[in-house]
């Protein structure tokens, strides 16, 4: 079974940048890939999803322009670069892969979650 792994979470400024990793411990050309986050009383949403070979992303309207997701298969990581963050995209943001490749920005899709890394993001 893939585990998953973020990380590179942490507390930055409004407008600064932030990358995440995620490490999968076994190699994943065939799992679409896909980024959520949640805040605190809130229900987990779909940031940014990408095929298994990277070739379709999608993204939420809220971090369109502004976060961009990408994978390199042959270390089994996935990347979502975060710039011009803002104070709402603060959450706890998780990685989550299947190989039932659906709508990628749906809960539903993903089978395997990682644990998550934290993002705090002051205004």
């Amino acid at each position: 079974r893939v585990q998953l792994v973020e990380s590179g979470g942490g507390s930055v400024q409004a407008g600064g940048n932030l990358t995440l990793s995620c490490v999968a411990s076994e190699f994943i050309f065939d799992y679409c890939m896909g980024w959520f986050r949640q805040a605190p009383g809130k229900e987990r949403e779909g940031v940014a999803g990408i095929s298994t070979g990277g070739g379709r992303k999608t993204y939420a309207d809220s971090v369109k322009g502004r976060f961009t997701v990408s994978r390199d298969n042959a270390k089994s990581v996935v990347w979502l670069q975060m710039n011009r963050l803002q104070s709402e995209d603060t959450a706890m943001y998780y990685c989550a892969a299947s190989r039932q490749c659906g709508r990628l920005l749906t809960v539903d899709t993903y089978n395997l979650w990682g644990q998550g890394t934290q993002v705090t993001v002051s205004s």
